[in-house]
């Protein structure tokens, strides 16, 4: 636990600001996504559903850890079928923009994607992300298993009474019901888009600092 908590005060200084001041594509269609590996992924896969505000910097840092096989990005935690980006930016839904990390547990444990999780975003904010201001952009952990319940709340617990943030972690643990995928254009967001001001301003950086943070976790 230790290595952790150093590891998230070294993340301390992550940026954090808004992604909704970026033009918008026309939205394409969702699409409903369970939490098991497709037919095309080996069953040694599991599944983990994370939120930490704007789900494009997130999305762009779990796809650089080893172990990682696949990252999409979506919507959690709500009461609608289906829901659209505007729908859920406008909080009615109750959906959480999130992303579904597949992975090797082998390769990666359940607990050094919390540490990622924990150390690439604000968990004190409740609701809020840097700019990003609304239920959709809560931190928040869906487990899929009462063994990930378990670690996640047990991690919490020892942050808060460590001391590793100078306020109480307020993210929300909860069983995961449904994920929804998100449009298209939200895919693989920061590798398709590159040169746009917003992933050169703003997702870069923090990918920059995740790296010398995580180096030894980074895929080669």
């Amino acid at each position: 636990m230790k290595t952790m908590l150093q590891t998230l005060l070294a993340c301390s200084g992550f940026i954090l600001l808004s992604c909704a001041s970026s033009p918008l594509p026309e939205n394409t269609n969702t699409a409903t996504m369970n939490t098991h590996a497709s037919s095309d992924h080996s069953d040694s896969l599991d599944t983990a559903i994370f939120g930490a505000g704007c789900f494009w910097c997130v999305e762009a840092i779990f796809q650089q850890l080893k172990g990682v096989s696949e990252v999409a990005s979506g919507y959690s935690g709500g009461k609608r079928e289906n829901p659209t980006y505007e729908q859920v930016c406008s909080g009615a839904t109750g959906h959480a923009e999130v992303i579904r990390v597949l992975y090797h547990p082998g390769i990666i444990g359940y607990d050094e994607l919390l540490e990622v999780f924990w150390g690439v975003h604000d968990p004190t904010t409740l609701n809020r992300q840097g700019a990003d201001v609304g239920t959709q952009y809560r931190s928040v952990i869906f487990y899929t298993t009462e063994e990930q319940r378990q670690l996640a709340e047990s991690y919490k617990k020892k942050l808060n009474e460590s001391g590793a943030f100078a306020d109480p972690v307020v993210t929300e643990i909860s069983p995961f019901s449904s994920f929804y995928k998100a449009e298209n254009y939200h895919q693989n967001y920061y590798n398709e888009n590159g040169s746009q001001p917003y992933c050169s301003l703003v997702i870069r950086p923090k990918l920059d600092k995740f790296k010398k943070v995580f180096g030894e976790k980074i895929k080669k």
